[in-house]
């Protein structure tokens, strides 16, 4: 019986890793339809009896204003060139503002943010986390940074059922996502730590000194090079 248990684990860690190699290649070139958090989305709003609301358009990074770009970099993760998919001294300054009682961070890069929301459920678990690791990983080795950053301007929540820089410009300011401006780019980027709860334009004055914030560290990140 432990030799059959055995046997059953063993073979299903390796169509795991398999499984998740192939779909993270597979990724790399292929646009990525939905994500977990999509479809947990859509549930939720089955469930409250709304109707399901999902906007969500794939574009090349090409047509994504490098504005946002460098205002995710500048509010998520200003070591987003730097770094191998993890930065430990940002989990580092996380762990300790978290151990004096201040407000939870997690300190996770974009790349982490990617692997989850692309591959994995919403939640804190240490076996969310241990896959989240794996997964960020692999797509640093496979994907690489441009290959990241379109798929996580493409993926990411940025609005209400909104998924994606395309939709969030058009939803936010009635234009295409290469068009955004500095500010506007700003203003999308200022409401990803909940972008259920705030908005980009109308905003309150808390999310309008993020987007000062975010604008003056912009001037800081140059030119990306991918």
């Amino acid at each position: 019986m432990i030799k059959k248990i055995s046997r059953w684990i063993w073979k299903a860690m390796l169509w795991f890793f398999g499984l998740s190699i192939v779909s993270v290649i597979i990724f790399k070139w292929v646009p990525i339809p939905f994500t977990p958090l999509m479809v947990i989305r859509i549930i939720e709003f089955k469930s409250d009896n709304q109707d399901a609301i999902y906007s969500h358009d794939w574009v090349p990074l090409e047509e994504i204003s490098p504005n946002l770009q460098k205002a995710v970099i500048a509010s998520e993760d200003g070591n987003f060139l730097k770094h191998s998919g993890f930065d430990f001294e940002a989990m580092q300054k996380a762990f300790k503002n978290n151990q004096k009682g201040r407000k939870l961070k997690g300190g996770s890069t974009i790349s982490q943010q990617t692997a989850k929301n692309v591959f994995l459920w919403q939640g804190r678990s240490y076996v969310r986390k241990g896959l989240e690791a794996y997964f960020t990983v692999l797509i640093e080795l496979i994907w690489g940074k441009k290959r990241i950053m379109e798929v996580y301007l493409n993926s990411i929540e940025m609005g209400n059922g909104v998924y994606g820089a395309q939709e969030a410009a058009r939803h936010w300011y009635r234009k295409e996502a290469k068009n955004l401006t500095k500010r506007e780019a700003a203003g999308i980027a200022a409401i990803l730590p909940n972008p259920r709860k705030y908005k980009a334009t109308n905003s309150s004055s808390y999310i309008e000194r993020r987007k000062d914030r975010i604008m003056r560290v912009m001037r800081h990140v140059g030119k990306i090079e991918y």
